[in-house]
Formats: structure tokens, C-alpha cells, sequence
């Protein structure tokens, strides 16, 4: 049986353990002591400690990142963290209240952080993430960015995800319901002690936010490497880019676009519709040197599989997901009614950005308040990278002063430049 939190359990989590000996030395605070999750440091320079099973993982306010326990990392103590072996960082004081609420019959783990004398002039975020089958409450290090910089913030797990109850899913309409039920959760919870309230959707999370923006009752929303296309062209968009990375040009793009929109016309269909065009592109292309590199968001998968297979049984791992094809981001962006920040990364192979960019300044152009920050040399997730010989790119931490900009759009003071950003 599913593990279910009390509703709104409160537990206020100290800096500092009560009562502790100050007469203990610091040899006797670090040692043998597990990590807590939480944020660790003064105001402006913090780390933040998050847990997936039994994996600890940091990351400090400028982005640095890794896994506790490997060298030069921070050591856990009583309610500290001593960094460097010399700097003693203190747990920050944070109200966490843990309730389970509903959304469509479906059962909703979540958790309200506030930062300690949360007010009418805290900001409160609720936070939309991405298509990764992982529950976010203590996993991920957003919820305590976003309080480590004064910002109050609802996190949940996905429906189908870590202590939530129902099925996984990648249907955006349903999304979007549960993010308004958190949405009103989230203001339940804080009563009186929040002002501006808004939403932040990151990847998958960029669909889902606007679709609930207005039910919501959002003054704002934020946008974290998310896409302006549907996922019929994301697939499309991610192929080409993958062919262009290779080194091929124009002819073999051209080519890969008709395997992509027969793919899609059998994604849409239920793979009833397109099988015979399939079977015609693969007898054309399936021995040219191209073929084997295309991967895209499903495509990759259909090629993968026999065209009887495709009719008898369909993709399961896709069926699984319930998706609603028919969303169009731009039909979607043209109801949105608040300012909008979108945060993109300029090196995106899972969300290529060029489409994107186009469609935000042409919404721009319409009227529709968006605010756009493009971080160079990035990858989804604000990832920077180093650059492999085999084409692969390793990830080294979220760039540098990301977090500062989510923060400062909640609080309606953006004060850029953010590191290497660029505003369009």
C-alpha cells in the first residue's frame, strides 16, 4: 500500500540542532553523521542537499554540482555542513508543511517550503517538471533554489510518481489539472504569508504551466528549456538536429523529414495510418549510412520495430503514457494573459531552441509579455557540458546565475545580466 503523509503535517526544520553542546568540537559534529536534505549557508552563497534513495546530491546557489561522498565535496554534520574542511555552513531554518491532496480522483503527495518569516510579500511558485518518472519531493534541488533565495515554493510527485497515487502519464490536459489542484493547495497551505504567486514549468513542464496559467490564478509564469513546438515537430526538430550534428546536409535532412512525417502520421493514427509509406522509406533509405543515427523523440523507436509489429501490437511504452497529440503550444500561448519568462539553453539537443526563439518573438510581436534569457554553451537542464570525441557530451553543473533568474522573476525584479545570458 502506498506510503500516504499525514495532511498537513508541519515540521519546522532548524538551523542548528536544539540544545546542541557548542562545547562539542567539530571533530564530534562531522563525525558519522547521514546528510539532510535541506540548504546549508548565509543568504547569498548556499548549497542545497536533496536525496534519491539512497544517492545524496549537492548543489551550490552558482550551480556547481555533484554527489556527497566524493572528493572535495561537503561533509555533512549536525545540522551543518563544512565545506572546503574549513567552512562550517549551518542548516537555514525552513517551515515544511507535507499534505496529500486530490485532482481527479487521483491522490497527490506535496510539500509547501517556506523560508523562516514567509509574509505577504513572499513570493509563492508552484512547480511543473518535466517527463522524467521521478517524484521531486527531497529529490530535486529547485524547491530549495527557489527558498534559499527567499522565494516560497509547492512542490508535488507526479501523479504516478514517488508518493503519489495513479498512473504515469504524459498527457498535457491531465498535467495540467493536477497542476491547478496543487496551485490551490499550494495557497491553502500558506494562508496569508505569500504575495505574488505564479508558476514554473521546466522541459515537459513548458506545455503543461500555460495550459493552467489562467485556472490557476497566476500572475506569472516561468519557462525552464521548454519548447514553442508540439511534439510532432520536437521529434522532427531533434532528428535533423541530430543528422546536422553529423555532418550531413540538406539532401539527407530533406530525406529524414519525409521519415519523419510518415512517423508522425503513425504516432497520431495509432500506427494504423502510414504503414505502407513506411515500409516504401525504409526499402529507400534503411541501407544509406544516415539511417542509424536517427533517434528523435519517437521516430527512433518506430524504426526500431517491423511494420507487423507496429499493426498487432502497437508501441506500448508509448500507449502507456496517454498522449494528447493534439496540443498546439502556440494556440495555447495566444490565451496566456501574464508575463512569461522563458530561460533557454543555446546548445538544447532534447528541446532545439531555434523554432522556439522564432515563435516566442513572434508572440512578442502580438502583444503577449515575454521575457527571453538564452544561456550559451548549454544543454536541457541548464546543463553545461564538455564536449566528447565521440559526439557525447558530459555534463559538469547548471550554469551560473540560472537560479538567480527564476528567483528574481517570482519576486517581479528581474536584474540582469545573469552571468553569460543573453536577452532577446
Amino acid at each position: 500500500m502506498r506510503w500516504i503523509w499525514s495532511l498537513a503535517a508541519t515540521v519546522m526544520l532548524v538551523g542548528g540542532c536544539a540544545g546542541f553542546d557548542e562545547r562539542r568540537s567539530d571533530e564530534t559534529r562531522f563525525s558519522s553523521v547521514d546528510c539532510e536534505v535541506g540548504v546549508y549557508g548565509p543568504a547569498r552563497a548556499f548549497v542545497t542537499i536533496t536525496r534519491r534513495g539512497d544517492d545524496l546530491q549537492y548543489r551550490y546557489s552558482d550551480g556547481r554540482s555533484g554527489r556527497i561522498g566524493d572528493e572535495y565535496t561537503p561533509v555533512c554534520g549536525i545540522d551543518a555542513v563544512r565545506i572546503d574542511q574549513a567552512v562550517v555552513w549551518d542548516k537555514r531554518p525552513i517551515t515544511i508543511t507535507n499534505t496529500d491532496f486530490e485532482s481527479d480522483g487521483v491522490l497527490l503527495a506535496g510539500q509547501l517550503l517556506e523560508p523562516m518569516g514567509a509574509g505577504p510579500q513572499t513570493p509563492l511558485v508552484v512547480l511543473a517538471h518535466g517527463s522524467e518518472e521521478l517524484g521531486w519531493i527531497e529529490a530535486v534541488s529547485y524547491p530549495y533554489q527557489f527558498v534559499g533565495r527567499g522565494v516560497s515554493v509547492f512542490v508535488y510527485d507526479k501523479r504516478g510518481t514517488g508518493r503519489s497515487g495513479g498512473a504515469y502519464s504524459q498527457n498535457f490536459p491531465e498535467l495540467a489539472d493536477d497542476l491547478v489542484a496543487a496551485s490551490l493547495e499550494a495557497k491553502r497551505l500558506a494562508g496569508n504569508r505569500f504575495g505574488r504567486f505564479g508558476l514554473f514549468g521546466f522541459s515537459q513542464g513548458g506545455w503543461i504551466a500555460p495550459l493552467a496559467a489562467d485556472r490557476s490564478g497566476a500572475e506569472f509564469i516561468g519557462i525552464g528549456y521548454g519548447l514553442v513546438v508540439d511534439i510532432l515537430e520536437e521529434d522532427a526538430a531533434q532528428v535533423a538536429l541530430e543528422l546536422s550534428e553529423a555532418g550531413y546536409g540538406d539532401e539527407v535532412l530533406a530525406k529524414a523529414a519525409k521519415l519523419t512525417s510518415v512517423t508522425a502520421q503513425l504516432a497520431v493514427s495509432g500506427y494504423s495510418d502510414g504503414l505502407e509509406d513506411l515500409d516504401k522509406l525504409r526499402e529507400d533509405y534503411g541501407e544509406e549510412e544516415w539511417y542509424p543515427i536517427v533517434r528523435g523523440g519517437f521516430t527512433g523507436v518506430i524504426l526500431g520495430m517491423s511494420t507487423s509489429e507496429l499493426r498487432e501490437k502497437g508501441i506500448p511504452m508509448f500507449d502507456r503514457l496517454n498522449i494528447d497529440w493534439s496540443i498546439k503550444p502556440m494556440d495555447v500561448l495566444r490565451t496566456v494573459d501574464v508575463p512569461q519568462l522563458w530561460a533557454l539553453a543555446g546548445n538544447d539537443r532534447e528541446a532545439p531552441v531555434a523554432k522556439t526563439l522564432e515563435r516566442l518573438q513572434m508572440l512578442r510581436t502580438g502583444g503577449k509579455d515575454i521575457s527571453i534569457y538564452m544561456f550559451p554553451d548549454t544543454d536541457h537542464g541548464m546543463w553545461e557540458y564538455d564536449q566528447m570525441s565521440d559526439g557525447g557530451r558530459e555534463t559538469t553543473r547548471i550554469t551560473d546565475g540560472y537560479y538567480d533568474l527564476l528567483a528574481d522573476w517570482a519576486k517581479g525584479a528581474p536584474k540582469p545580466p545573469y552571468a553569460l545570458s543573453e536577452q532577446y
